[in-house]
């Protein structure tokens, strides 16, 4: 595997509580690869498939970065940037 390159501007992800800025292809399979069972569809494979071919060069990682921000918006997931707080101490 060629060595991960990063996104344009990171993904943020929210599950439950915390939200997740996804930044590269390894992060998008570890999100994957802890997406629930039941959940896994086409749409899972297509873009487990495209990643794995981004990561060996094959496919651009511009569109795993769209195709994962689409996915994820989907699935109700997507935390856009403005609706993200700052915790300060």
């Amino acid at each position: 595997m060629t060595p991960t390159a990063r996104f344009n501007r990171p993904i943020c992800v929210q599950g439950g509580y915390l939200i997740n800025e996804v930044k590269n292809l390894d992060d998008v399979l570890e999100c994957l690869e802890s997406w629930p069972q039941e959940r896994r569809g086409l749409a899972y494979e297509t873009l487990y498939k495209a990643c794995r071919e981004a990561a060996a060069g094959r496919f651009p990682v511009s569109a795993v970065a769209e195709n994962f921000r689409r996915f994820v918006k989907k699935a109700d997931m997507l935390a856009e940037t403005h609706q993200i707080r700052a915790i300060s101490n």
